[in-house]
């Protein structure tokens, strides 16, 4: 009866962990010639169910986009599992949870960025997303 308790709290644990990972398709940066007059646009995607984790991707990239840029760069984010969410992400060629900058045909993907600091190293997600997007509103 142990062994039973102890195997279903570790299945437990190893759900939650792949419940809430990053988009593992198209993790490197996607870099082609820029359209510089065209609005610089930040997208995440998510999924209904979130962790902590999941909430702070889109709560810190929201809050240094506006501190950083104000209104010269837009923030959305989209629920996948909803239809709207759903377009969006095939227009974009998206397939999974996505932290996305998007600069007419420039796509730069910072979901490992994102995931690995948005809880703990704020600061470095917020150079991050700055070190992406200065050379795009430049």
């Amino acid at each position: 009866m142990k062994n039973i308790t102890i195997l279903s709290i570790l299945v437990m644990f190893l759900s939650l962990g792949t419940a809430c990972t990053g988009n593992d398709k198209n993790t490197t940066e996607t870099a082609t010639v820029a359209k510089q007059s065209e609005k610089v646009e930040v997208y995440y995607f998510h999924n209904a169910r979130r962790c902590a984790t999941c909430k702070a991707v889109e709560a810190e990239a929201k809050k240094a986009i506006e501190e950083l840029y104000g209104n010269r760069v837009l923030f959305a984010a989209y629920n996948l599992e909803e239809a709207e969410g759903e377009q969006k992400a095939k227009d974009l060629g998206v397939s999974g949870q996505t932290l996305l900058i998007v600069n007419g045909d420039t796509k730069i993907n910072i979901t490992n960025e994102g995931f690995m600091n948005a809880r703990n190293n704020v600061d470095k997600f917020k150079a991050v997303i700055k070190e992406k997007i200065d050379p795009l509103v430049n």
